[in-house]
């Protein structure tokens, strides 16, 4: 019997919470698969009091007999997946035969860092906020169909494709002047690691997928980032370079749409954004200090402090209308334990007009209109059962679902990978 693949993807600009999830479903899943995005993801997962932090492999790595599979959506760094790599081996995890790589994923070279570097340091104070992990200039490259791909590292033709992208990408940096750089030192720990990574299965992914959903296999679908971040229907152009909303599974992956599944959609209990770009319930006060400190709102790949809010059910709503969610997971319920009210944008006054509709540009210059809702002044981090939640966290949660026309299928309130409770 033909299964479906499920998805797993944010609803606001990232840092949801998405590894943690992945972590606790990968239970009921014999494969979870990359399909979009690269090492500017920061997925932790927290066992035994232990965080780790995932750039680019899946989050299913750390349980035993699930297959772990990073899409030809994805675009990797090889220096950054091999640290990664071996710092979960360095736990004692052997994961040579829990990891597959698609031949078709492309290879970010350490020209493409260069690149991104200097495009952002150009734009001045109108730069988008990137993570100056190549990842942009890879995507262009992809779509300009001048790439490298795994698969390349399999043919006898690679050391010629690599000097002759190089030099483009030489030519290119040229056109900065005054932009100072060194190849050599980050192009000889690349080379390297691209040798280590041919120890991994490399190969044309989507045919493994479709065989693994052809034998009834439950296979679970990471996304990266966050839907408000979407290359298309984001905050552009604050956005990624990929499609990070359930379309791109299938291009990412190499599924046909009639083969997803259940979509989970994460988001906090509040808001959080790092970069630059729109933010229409961002405080600037103490109340939005106290959500990052509460929260520990700190990039998990850049270390960047998180810009902070209320959560905004505009975007909400309008994330997953965009991706069909059947299934909302609501994240750090905790870190508003301790507040008497908490407020929810319901709505957005833009040019004296007051709409319920996410705007063209992610809502800049928007006022947020809100709902305050009373808060439930309790520690809900022990507590393992729904009906033991305190009542008006409850009225928080129906609220929500009721808005969204989406029921909570899963509430976080801590860390640890035991700490939610399932409904």
């Amino acid at each position: 019997m033909m299964n479906k693949t499920d998805v797993v993807l944010g609803l606001q600009w990232g840092d949801e919470g998405k590894g943690k999830v992945v972590d606790c479903l990968a239970a009921d899943y014999k494969v979870v698969a990359r399909f979009q995005g690269g090492p500017n993801a920061g997925h932790s997962i927290s066992i035994h009091d232990e965080m780790h932090v995932l750039h680019t492999v899946p989050s299913g790595i750390f349980r035993e007999g699930v297959k772990n599979i990073i899409g030809n959506g994805v675009v990797v760094d090889p220096v950054i997946l091999c640290e990664e790599i071996a710092g979960i081996e360095a736990t004692g995890t052997d994961i040579t035969d829990r990891l597959v790589i698609s031949s078709r994923a492309h290879l970010i070279l350490p020209t493409h860092r260069l690149l991104d570097a200097a495009s952002e340091a150009a734009k001045g104070a109108s730069k988008i906020g990137s993570t100056l992990k190549g990842i942009g200039p890879a995507y262009m490259d992809k779509t300009g169909r001048n790439g490298l791909r795994f698969g390349d590292l399999l043919t006898g033709s690679f050391q010629e494709k690599y000097e002759a992208l190089k030099a483009k990408h030489l030519g290119l940096l040229a056109q900065y002047p005054g932009f100072e750089y060194n190849v050599e030192e980050y192009e000889k720990k690349w080379l390297d690691a691209v040798q280590q990574l041919k120890r991994f299965e490399i190969t044309d992914t989507e045919f493994l997928v479709n065989d693994y959903l052809q034998q009834g296999v439950p296979i679970l679908a990471e996304g990266a980032q966050g839907s408000l971040l979407d290359i298309d229907f984001g905050s552009y152009p604050f956005v990624t370079s990929s499609n990070t909303m359930a379309a791109g599974v299938c291009t990412g992956l190499g599924i046909a749409p009639t083969r997803v599944g259940r979509v989970y959609g994460i988001f906090k209990a509040y808001c959080t954004r790092v970069g630059s770009g729109p933010f229409p319930t961002e405080l600037f006060d103490e109340t939005g200090e106290r959500l990052r400190r509460i929260g520990h709102e700190f990039g998990a790949t850049t270390g960047r402090p998180r810009r902070c809010g209320w959560l905004d059910l505009v975007a909400l709503k309008y994330a997953v209308m965009m991706s069909g969610v059947t299934d909302l997971i609501m994240m750090k319920s905790d870190v508003l334990d301790d507040f008497d009210t908490i407020k929810v944008a319901t709505s957005y006054i833009i040019d004296g007009r007051e709409t319920v509709t996410y705007p063209y540009d992610g809502g800049g210059g928007a006022q947020p209109v809100y709902k305050e809702i009373p808060g439930w002044k309790q520690d809900l981090t022990a507590i393992r059962d729904y009906d033991a939640l305190p009542q008006a966290f409850k009225d928080y949660v129906s609220y929500i679902e009721r808005e969204t026309g989406c029921r909570i299928h899963i509430i976080s309130i801590g860390p640890d990978r035991d700490a939610i409770i399932t409904r």
